[in-house]
């Protein structure tokens, strides 16, 4: 089996992922926003009592991802799982809201609907 280079024509894009995906986990890991999101958000639409522990492996799945795209392995199966967690957060979260993230709106689904335009560009392009 080769290897694949670090170095490629979506180095842009896999860092930019990750930067987006650290940082939207890691400080919530340290600051309380995990428990936040797991026990006010999670609990209080019905996934209680599983919210807190949902909202962890939500959040550590993101780092492992985010760390799987940045190092190109497991590229597909990083996608996929973060796709799956982004359409849930636009059905639960973002839809409701609107499309626009700010200007027009606040909290809307653009920016999600971007994220997965981006994963899955990276997916076809693994297949080749």
């Amino acid at each position: 089996m080769t290897s694949k280079p670090l170095f490629d024509s979506t180095l842009i894009l896999r860092v930019t992922l990750f930067i987006i995906l650290i940082t939207h986990s890691v400080p919530g890991m340290f600051n309380g926003g995990v428990q936040s999101f797991g026990q006010d958000y999670l609990n209080a639409i019905g996934f209680a009592p599983l919210g807190v522990p949902l909202a962890w492996a939500i959040k550590l799945s993101h780092v492992v991802c985010a760390v799987a795209l940045l190092l190109r392995r497991y590229v597909r199966v990083a996608a996929i799982i973060t796709i799956a967690i982004l359409v849930i957060g636009i059905i639960l979260v973002h839809y409701p809201e609107g499309w626009f993230v700010v200007g027009g709106g606040r909290n809307g689904m653009e920016y999600n609907v971007l994220l997965i335009g981006v994963l899955v560009y990276l997916m076809l392009i693994e297949r080749k």
